[in-house]
């Protein structure tokens, strides 16, 4: 699975660096390296809504750190 975090200027400024360091470990935290890789996007295109996020083929917008844990179980735990 593949999960992308834009770090463009927008999702920059409100905080993709972060949730992207959340991700990681939570990939870690659940034993998930050989299933799930995040990495970073440029833009992803919904740069009005919040940090984006893809996760395969999925748009997730308005993740912060309040929601980066709930993103993760409903779009990566749940469908592995």
């Amino acid at each position: 699975m593949k999960v992308q975090v834009c770090i463009g200027s927008s999702c920059h400024q409100r905080g993709s660096y972060k949730v992207m360091k959340r991700l990681k470990a939570l990939v870690e935290e659940n034993n998930l390296a050989d299933r799930v890789t995040v990495c970073s996007a440029f833009c992803l295109g919904h740069c009005e809504d919040g940090v984006s996020v893809a996760v395969d083929d999925a748009v997730i917008t308005g993740i912060g750190e309040g929601n980066t844990d709930e993103l993760f179980r409903q779009y990566i735990l749940e469908k592995l």
